[in-house]
């Protein structure tokens, strides 16, 4: 049976959280201790489990590491009594997906239990997946492309020319060719031609006789000798040099190459897939790259997504190299927090995938806890999610004409939003000496020429408060009180705007659903009606 599955020796408790659930049209199954859940997993098994943690018996502990070595997949969420949360956090340490302290509010418990079956859902999704390709993963509509031209490759031996920045994958998607095509049971040879001197590039491709040059002892056969019969994988093939472009060019129209020093013409049954971040079509132009050898190459092109192109792939990416890596590295699987996560996805990628990978295995080696927080990322993933969620004075405006009712002129929402700068909480601003208002105005029209009307009203605000004498001693404080106060009217606009629905404000100000939470707890926002 797949749903929720609740343990708690209390029966209120238990009820609370089934009616919850049963509105959210999950299905959900109840026990009063965890021997008898225990049980029913030998059988069956949810898609997420919330358990306390002091129960006659089996404890919630136990249960969870039970859990673990049988079900090592299946988020558990842990609740107790504040006077445990020691243990709670040892728990969660240990494997339990969260913890949810007593009293809970049911909006947090629902939330935790809608991610977890969200996380479950994409252990779900990565398992068929891994059944299929374990190293090529993506969702994206660009990527399903790539994959459904694999899929229509599958029966050819058609040359293939991969572009895309360095990163996206470009060998794993020749492997996936050559995997797919009848010829998976040849050879896949890869040829890195930017990484081999040019002078030894030549005898690397095509072999060469003995005593052909100063150090051939022996005969050797190269790469299009021993990949016959499969498939060639020429990677930077931007950066092959001019005369070898023509030798390849011949291999490519009729099938035939010498080795270096070699006066026999030998045959050549191999597929070749190049690759390039490069742009050819520029090269060409440019004099540095044939152009009877582009057109032979790019047959078939497939270009491959920047990550930055595909960001609805970095969780599911993500979670499979930290699987990995723990898998190589013998620890835990560190699991990331949503504003991990979402500081993951705001970021720019210059290195794709690769980058990704790299980034996960340092997660894996040097986040102190299994659970990774946005502080235990390296800056540069800090810095790019401090850069998401800070708030613009452009996209508050947009909110306010967005928040507007039909008809509703949006001068009257910055009225609106000027005159809570005004109220009661915030009457420490007033008393600015009489005609100052004017000046601040001349001054701020001088020094912001391109503001717009409300962002006036916020520069005069603003130099208000700076030459307000009795606020001297204060100013330290200035800049977080303007911050809450804004904050406080984006989010009361975004709230108004989806009336009232917490996730969808969430997505829509680009801030994760665990931070619009905390923010309307800290601006004291919960008993607004929307």
């Amino acid at each position: 049976m797949k749903g929720i599955w609740i343990v708690d020796d209390d029966q209120s408790i238990r009820w609370v959280l089934e009616r919850a659930v049963q509105r959210e049209g999950l299905a959900v199954r109840c026990f009063d201790n965890a021997q008898d859940c225990l049980s029913a997993l030998e059988a069956e098994a949810p898609q997420v489990l919330v358990s306390d943690i002091r129960m006659p018996g089996t404890n919630g502990l136990e249960l969870l590491e039970r859990v673990r070595s049988q079900r090592p997949a299946l988020p558990v969420i842990i609740t107790t009594a504040y006077s445990d949360l020691d243990s709670a956090v040892s728990a969660f340490r240990g494997g339990a997906f969260e913890y949810l302290p007593k009293p809970f509010d049911l909006t947090h418990a629902m939330e935790l239990i809608r991610r977890a079956v969200q996380e479950s859902n994409r252990e779900e999704v990565e398992s068929q997946q891994d059944a299929v390709a374990t190293d090529m993963l993506g969702q994206a509509p660009a990527m399903q492309e790539v994959f459904r031209a694999i899929g229509r490759l599958s029966a050819s031996s058609v040359t293939v020319l991969i572009t895309g920045e360095s990163g996206t994958g470009k060998e794993l998607v020749a492997r996936a060719l050559h995997r797919h095509s009848h010829r998976a049971k040849g050879p896949f040879l890869a040829l890195n031609t930017a990484a081999i001197p040019k002078d030894l590039l030549e005898s690397e491709l095509f072999g060469h006789e003995r005593g052909s040059f100063t150090g051939a002892q022996q005969q050797r056969r190269g790469r299009f000798e021993q990949a016959e019969g499969g498939t060639l994988f020429l990677d930077e093939i931007g950066d092959m040099p001019a005369e070898l472009q023509t030798r390849l060019l011949r291999v490519l129209a009729d099938g035939q190459f010498y080795r270096v020093g070699g006066q026999h013409a030998l045959q050549s049954n191999v597929r070749v897939i190049a690759a390039t971040h490069q742009d050819l079509e520029q090269r060409v132009h440019q004099g540095q790259f044939r152009e009877d050898l582009f057109h032979r190459l790019n047959v078939i092109r497939l270009r491959l997504p920047a990550l930055r192109e595909r960001t609805e792939d970095i969780p599911l990416l993500a979670r499979y190299f930290l699987q990995r890596s723990a898998r190589d590295l013998g620890v835990e699987i560190k699991r990331l927090s949503e504003e991990a996560l979402s500081a993951l996805c705001a970021f720019h990628w210059p290195g794709n995938v690769r980058q990704l990978e790299n980034s996960c295995h340092w997660i894996s080696v040097m986040a102190p806890a299994q659970v990774v927080e946005l502080k235990d990322l390296p800056a540069e993933f800090k810095q790019a999610a401090a850069r998401a969620q800070a708030p613009s004075l452009g996209a508050a405006h947009a909110l306010t004409r967005a928040d507007a009712e039909p008809g509703q002129d949006a001068s009257a929402l910055q009225t609106m939003l000027y005159e809570l700068d005004r109220s009661p909480e915030n009457a420490c601003t007033e008393g600015a000496p009489a005609g100052q208002s004017q000046v601040h105005k001349n001054r701020s029209t001088e020094v912001f020429p391109q503001a717009s009307s409300w962002e006036q009203e916020l520069i005069q605000e603003v130099h208000r408060l700076l030459s307000d004498q009795n606020r001297v001693a204060e100013h330290s404080e200035l800049m977080d009180q303007l911050t809450r106060r804004f904050e406080s009217v984006v989010i009361r606009a975004a709230l108004r705007y989806t009336r009232g629905r917490r996730i969808d404000a969430a997505s829509r100000l680009g801030i994760g659903r665990n931070t619009i939470t905390r923010k309307i707890h800290e601006l004291k926002l919960e008993d607004d009606h929307w």
